[in-house]
């Protein structure tokens, strides 16, 4: 092979390479578009009421092009609970890095998670496809272990510290913490598109978290 086919080889391959990197990149914006429009239908109907039908004209794109993506809607439903629970961390992370007492940080773990409840249309549908789990032939992760286990390590933090005070072990409390917690957006969301959640999460703080935070 002389130098010049072979520059030329090596023209076509870096071309090729990029084609793919951009067929890459389209394919999953086109996925994160797709899994943006069935959080969002979810999150207003529910998971009973929607169709792929509904994701795709949501996302304004065909059927096809949902279904490339997302053999089924369990499937779609599946990966919003997925994205639900990779965002949790991320939106509590600021405030496990201001190097706050430990009450002070469950304090404001649960404050930034009210906030997302708002206006984060995964973090809506995420937690009413977990009341919904009955309807969805599929596999999902247990209810907000993660999140839990999060809490507990806090509040095994303030015990080491002595500033727990309580009968409650550290899991205890924080099982007692997510359910309220939880509990609370749910009823905020019924009652009034969760307009009052963040005073009701001050109310949980306030009630079980008196004096220390």
């Amino acid at each position: 092979m002389t130098s010049r086919q072979a520059a030329k080889n090596e023209r076509v391959g870096a071309t090729n390479a990029r084609g793919a990197l951009l067929k890459q990149e389209r394919a999953l914006q086109t996925r994160q578009t797709v899994l943006a429009a069935a959080a969002e239908m979810f999150a207003e109907q529910g998971f009973p009421a929607v169709t792929v039908m509904d994701v795709a004209q949501r996302a304004e794109m065909t059927k096809g092009a949902v279904y490339f993506h997302f053999t089924n809607k369990e499937a779609l439903a599946q990966a919003v609970v997925e994205e639900f629970y990779r965002r949790l961390p991320v939106i509590v992370a600021p405030a496990l890095e201001k190097d706050l007492p430990p009450l002070r940080a469950v304090a404001e773990v649960l404050h930034r998670t009210a906030l997302a409840f708002q206006d984060d249309r995964v973090i809506q549908a995420g937690a009413r496809l977990q009341i919904e789990r009955s309807y969805i032939g599929a596999e999902l992760p247990p209810p907000y272990t993660a999140f839990q286990a999060m809490i507990e390590e806090l509040l095994t933090q303030a015990n080491e510290e002595g500033a727990l005070h309580s009968r409650l072990s550290p899991d205890a409390y924080a099982r007692v913490l997510v359910a309220a917690f939880f509990g609370a957006q749910h009823i905020s969301w019924v009652q009034c598109n969760r307009r009052d959640i963040e005073d009701r999460v001050r109310e949980i703080v306030e009630a079980v978290l008196p004096d220390r935070v």
